[in-house]
Order: structure tokens, then C-alpha cells, then sequence
């Protein structure tokens, strides 16, 4: 049976753990409970590879310098963006014959490639969102590497099921979403098949390590690790960046984290949160959405790991082993040209028309969302009923489209939330609709983009309260709809001067940015109802303001500007990495790279007796705890022997011997009342006592 504190990342990632019906590393080249078999190469050109198979990982991680860092045939100066799913759609082909692929036009991961130089190639790792058969997937992957330039992760099922749905979406997301799971029961955003409860699951954690063994893997096949950059993107691959320096000492690797990070009193609760933040700290650059989630994350590894920041000229960085792991705060942007693009689409044209005939005389208010546990659509409803019943001018005039795309996830208490949004809908129109009048129209279904889009351009307010979002990039497509496409001469754009309202939680990512939206606690009721009355109450100048204002910052820091910026200073973060001398040492979630600078020699005691012997004046500074007793010691007092030794020290004329601490000076003065040479300064030098 294994034990519980079973977390050795080496035996992981060979699968040895009952947990995923493997019964040790050979079984992960047979076919086992999953149907594993052996991962295909990707090769562009001829040429050998070596097997991952062949490494001896029993072997001490210090032996796995970057003098093993093999380099591939493949092009240099790339940037490969690894995450979870491929920015890429996969369908089969009507006759069943095979499949075709499309890019994923709203895929964030397909639009940063705007940000990358434009000589720089970009690669995509990740999975993809269709079953492939096995027989098929070494077809799939070279037409995704030739087409695409992506290079699909094949998962077996179960074991995908127990990372992204049992891990994943059980333990880390609503953990990071301040959720924690005070009862057995399934948690909201828990697959019904997935094992387990929602408490920590450690054959899940062994599930979630496995996978990031598999997207390690992957990376391999195709890093060239002198000239490739890796971008790893959020919470799904965390131990990743552990995988990949343990095997590439200087890969130059960058990770963003696109869900909050929440307080360190949340986060300690996570029973494996040191590997977590050991993993992360293996990279060149962490990037946060906001500085609220950084800081969580610094405080994270204060106090739990003992590693304090440092903030240079503007950039925060933590000293890890004579690295320095870069801090990045930028929050994401929208794609401008994609969003800009739609709002001229004949169709949209249509659309657009439609609503406004539907709405005429109406005040419309919009709230888009995931349909999750965490988007607070329950509490829009009920603020938007009190602004009606206590502001009653509204009543008849005031409209609340909400759009709830659907649920990616499944639980009770996701049903449950479902169920109180359809109640509250039935409540409110029934209470306050009228003849051709409903107050609320709710839609849970498939919105496509272009009648997305003319619903913000039609709106005069939108509503956003999450109690909790990683960033919610909402307002910003609502602000640029607002203003229109540059140069449209369409009649139905909203005529007169662009103007729009924001009421936002302030809870979620973008809310720091949007100085001119008003921010409310969606807890708070009737505070949000007073936020909707206050955003449509508006004076029109105000409102055009604030729009203005918004709309600078939206279009000035879009999708590519993040883009840029990161890569940026992932290449400062990694300037230095081919100057200095590096070393990998540890096992498991321990292991780290030390780097050193070329200049740096190794003590030598021979060298030091003989500088000793040779010199004529000697000055001598000791610590105590630490160094003349050991730290965890519980007899305090020095010894005999050190005193003895002191003493020696002390009676050499040549010699200046200080005892520097900071216990009391009475302390000191007794434990070594018989060393009279002995200088002392205690109480970190505060008081001195030295007799020549």
C-alpha cells in the first residue's frame, strides 16, 4: 500500500503509484489500465532523438547539468507556448474520414502571437479538444506541426479525467477562487464521473503530476534549449517548469497565471502548496493578472518557504539559489482588430437593427457570463429586483439581458445555482413585467460573436459581479463596441457622442484598471442596486468621460501590448543565463538550479590555513547560534570545547576575535565570562565589550 506522504517527483513522473493502476515504471510502456503506450515523436527533419526512456532519472539530480542540454534539429529564436488545449477547433470529417482544423479565432493563446516578434516562430503545445483515436494520432500530430505549428498532447482518458476534472478543476480552482472544501461532498465544478470527493485527493495530485509528465515530454521532442523560450500558461501546468529545468539547467522559461492566486491563509491549506510553489519558482518569470494575486503569491513564499522579495528600479524579484525569479504584473487586454473586425459584419448590421426595435424606449443593461458558481448571476438578479422596487421610475423602462453561456462544469452546486437564477427570472418578471414589458431576459444558450456584439453596442450599462475572476475581459469588449469601428459609417451606430457605464465587482481582475467604472461588493444587495441606478442615472457628459477615459486605456493595452510586454522582460530575466555557472541539485520538489556567477571560486581550506599562517593581523567575527552551537540546539550554552577553542584564538596576538549576536549582553557575559579576549558585540552591536 502507498503511503500518503508519497511525493517524490521522480517516482511520479515514472508513474509508480497505485492510485493510476500502474504497478511501476515499466508499465508506463506497456499497455495499462489506461492504454498507455509510447508517446510518438514529432520529427520535421531526419535525424534521432534520444529516448526519453534511456535517461537513468534514478540518477542524483546534480549529475543533469546544462551540459546534457541536447539541442534538436529544429529552427532557433522560437517562443513555444505550452498549455492546456491547443488554440486549434478539431472536427471529423462528415464522411468519418479523418479530421480537419481551424484556428481557434477566440483562443487568447492564438491571439498573443501579435506581441512576438515577428522573426521569432511560434510553436503551440498543448491538447486538443476532440478523442483521437490512437491509431490516428500520429496522422493528427504532423498535419498540426506542418499546418499549424502545434504539437498535440494525447492524454488517455482516465488519466485526463483525474487531472483536469479530479485535480484541476476540484482542488485548484476553487481553491483559487477562495472556496474551500469544508465537507466531503463534490464540489461545484466536479465532473460526475471524476473519483473521489471534494476534499484533497492525492491520487488526483499524483494524476495532475503524470500529466505535466506528458506536456514535459512533448516540449522535448522539439526544444532546441540554447535558442527556444517557453511560455507556460496557467494553473493546469504548475509542476511543469520543475520538469522542464531538471532536464534543461538554463531553459529560459516564463509562466502566467490567468485565475486569481488567493491570500496565504487560503493557499496553506492546500496539503501539497511548498511543490506547488517550488515548481513556479524553477521559472525565469511569473506573471500575475493583478498586484493583488502577486502579492498573495510573495506572501505565499515568505511564509511558507522563508523567500523574501526584492523590488529593483521597478521590477520585483525573488533570490532563489542565486536566481532571481521575475515578478510580472500586467494584466491581459482584447484583441482589438479581431472585435473591430466583427462590429463591421453585415450580419452584425442585422442583428443590431433587431434589437433596437426590441428595445426602443428601454434602458438595456447587459451582464455576460460563464454559467459558474463563481459569476454571482443570482446576486445580479437580486440587485436588479431592488433597483426596481426602490427606485420605481425604472419600472416599465429599465432591461436586464443576461447572456449565461454554458457550463463547463458539473456539481449540485452549480444545479442549485441554476435553478435559484430560473426562480429569480420567473420572480421578477412576474412581479414587475407588464404587456410586451419583461424586466428580465435571460438567455442559456450559445451566443455567437456578432449578436454578442450588438447586444453591447445596444447596451447603456454593463453589470459584471463575480465574487471572484481571474480578469473578465467583458467591460473592455463592451467599451470597444461602444465606440464602434474607426472609420464605420453604419446607420444603426448608436448616434451621438460614444459614451458607456461600467457597475463591476471588485472582485475581479480588471477592476483596478477601470478607474471610471463604479465598483461595488456583489454581497452587498442593495449597494449594487444603487450602483445600477447611479451608472443609468448618469448625466450624459459624465458618462462620455468616463467612456473616453476607458476607451484610451482598452485600446492602448490590448492582447498584443501584454503580449510584448512579458516577452520582454522574460528575455531581461534571462540575460544573464549562458554567463553564469549553473548546477541542478535535489530530488523530487526540491530540485533547483543554483547558479553561480563565472568569477565565483570555491573555497579552499588549504589556501585558507596557509593565508592563515602567513598573515600578521588576523580579525575573527563568529556568530553563535548557528555557527558555535547549532541552530536547532536545546542546550543554548557553548560548550567546553568551544570555549576552549575561543580561548586558543584568542591567545594568539595576531588574532582580533569578536563573538557579533543578537542575544542580550548579560547572557553573553555569563556563558562567556572565562574568554576575557574574547570582544563581544550583543544585541546586534548595540553593546560592545572588548578588553586588548
Amino acid at each position: 500500500m502507498m503511503s500518503r506522504s508519497y511525493t517524490n517527483l521522480l517516482d511520479l513522473a515514472e508513474g509508480n503509484f497505485a492510485a493510476l493502476g500502474l504497478a511501476g515504471g515499466g508499465a508506463r510502456r506497456r499497455q495499462g489500465s489506461f492504454g498507455l503506450k509510447r508517446m510518438s515523436r514529432v520529427m520535421t527533419v531526419p535525424g534521432t532523438l534520444s529516448e526519453l526512456d534511456g535517461e537513468d532519472e534514478s540518477e542524483p539530480a546534480a549529475t543533469n547539468s546544462v551540459a546534457s542540454d541536447a539541442p534538436s534539429s529544429l529552427a532557433a529564436d522560437r517562443m513555444i507556448v505550452v498549455s492546456n488545449q491547443l488554440p486549434v477547433v478539431a472536427r471529423r470529417r462528415p464522411d468519418g474520414r479523418g479530421w480537419s482544423f481551424s484556428w481557434d479565432e477566440d483562443s487568447l493563446l492564438l491571439q498573443l502571437r501579435d506581441g512576438i516578434p515577428d522573426e521569432m516562430e511560434v510553436l503551440f503545445v498543448g491538447s486538443l479538444r476532440a478523442d483521437v483515436p490512437v491509431a490516428e494520432q500520429d496522422e493528427v500530430s504532423q498535419a498540426l506541426l506542418d499546418r499549424f505549428r502545434c504539437v498535440p498532447v494525447f492524454l488517455p482518458d482516465h488519466l485526463n479525467d483525474r487531472f483536469y476534472h479530479g485535480f484541476c478543476k476540484r482542488q485548484l480552482w476553487p481553491l483559487f477562487h477562495y472556496m474551500l472544501p469544508f465537507s466531503s461532498s463534490a464540489s461545484a465544478t466536479t465532473a460526475s464521473s471524476s473519483p473521489g470527493n471534494g476534499r484533497f485527493d492525492r491520487s488526483a495530485w499524483e494524476a495532475y503530476v503524470l500529466a505535466n509528465k506528458f506536456f514535459f515530454e512533448k516540449v522535448v521532442e522539439v526544444i532546441n534549449p540554447e535558442d527556444d523560450y517557453v511560455w507556460v500558461h496557467d494553473y493546469h501546468l504548475m509542476v511543469l517548469p520543475t520538469f522542464l529545468r531538471r532536464r534543461f539547467n538554463r531553459l529560459r522559461i516564463g509562466f502566467f497565471l490567468h485565475s486569481p492566486f488567493p491570500s496565504s491563509e487560503i493557499y496553506r491549506t492546500l496539503p501539497v502548496r511548498e511543490e506547488i510553489l517550488k515548481a513556479l519558482l524553477n521559472c525565469d518569470l511569473i506573471g500575475f493578472h493583478t498586484f493583488d494575486y502577486a502579492r498573495h503569491f510573495l506572501s505565499c513564499c515568505s511564509r511558507m518557504l522563508g523567500i523574501e522579495y526584492q523590488s529593483k528600479r521597478g521590477y520585483i524579484g525573488l533570490d532563489y539559489f542565486g536566481r532571481t525569479v521575475g515578478i510580472k504584473i500586467m494584466p491581459v487586454g482584447i484583441h482589438m482588430g479581431q472585435l473591430q473586425s466583427g462590429l463591421r459584419l453585415p450580419d452584425r448590421e442585422w442583428r443590431l437593427s433587431e434589437l433596437q426595435q426590441q428595445f426602443e424606449g428601454k434602458t438595456v443593461l447587459l451582464g455576460v457570463d460563464d454559467m459558474d458558481i463563481f459569476k454571482g448571476i443570482n446576486l445580479k438578479l437580486l440587485a436588479f429586483e431592488n433597483m426596481l422596487r426602490t427606485h420605481p421610475k425604472w419600472q416599465g423602462r429599465a432591461v436586464l439581458v443576461q447572456i449565461a453561456n454554458p457550463a463547463r462544469g458539473k456539481g449540485k452546486d452549480l444545479e442549485t445555482i441554476q435553478a435559484e437564477i430560473e426562480e429569480s427570472c420567473r420572480r421578477i418578471n412576474g412581479d414587475f413585467g407588464q404587456s410586451g414589458y419583461s424586466p428580465v431576459v435571460f438567455i442559456d444558450r450559445d451566443v455567437s460573436s456578432v449578436e454578442k456584439i450588438a447586444y453591447y453596442t445596444i447596451a447603456e450599462c454593463v453589470v459584471v459581479t463575480a465574487v471572484r475572476d481571474g480578469m473578465n475581459l467583458t467591460p473592455y469588449e463592451y467599451i470597444v463596441c461602444r465606440q464602434g469601428a474607426p472609420g464605420s459609417e453604419s446607420t444603426s451606430e448608436v448616434s451621438g457622442p460614444k459614451k458607456s457605464m461600467l457597475v463591476v465587482s471588485e472582485f475581479i481582475g480588471c477592476s483596478p484598471s477601470l478607474s471610471g467604472a463604479i465598483r461595488v461588493n456583489p454581497w452587498n444587495i442593495e449597494a449594487t442596486a444603487e450602483g445600477m441606478n447611479e451608472a443609468i442615472s448618469m448625466p450624459e457628459q459624465e458618462k462620455q468621460l468616463r467612456h473616453e477615459k476607458h476607451y484610451r486605456y482598452v485600446s492602448s493595452h490590448d492582447v498584443a501590448y501584454w503580449s510584448r510586454s512579458f516577452t520582454q522582460d522574460l528575455e531581461r530575466a534571462c540575460k544573464d543565463h549562458f554567463r553564469r555557472t549553473c548546477w541542478g541539485i535535489g530530488l523530487g520538489f526540491g530540485f533547483r538550479v543554483v547558479a553561480l556567477d563565472p568569477h565565483f571560486t570555491k573555497l579552499n581550506i588549504d589556501s585558507i590555513v596557509n593565508a592563515y599562517e602567513i598573515s600578521e593581523s588576523r580579525a575573527i567575527l563568529l556568530d553563535y547560534d548557528g555557527t558555535l552551537v547549532p541552530q536547532t540546539s536545546i542546550n543554548k550554552p557553548p560548550s567546553p570545547e568551544v570555549v576552549s577553542t575561543i580561548n586558543t584564538l584568542c591567545s594568539d596576538r595576531r588574532n582580533i576575535v569578536f563573538l557579533v549576536s543578537g542575544r542580550d549582553k548579560d547572557t553573553l557575559g555569563e556563558w562567556f565570562a572565562s574568554c576575557p579576549k574574547l570582544g563581544i558585540a550583543a544585541e546586534h552591536g548595540y553593546f560592545l565589550r572588548y578588553v586588548r
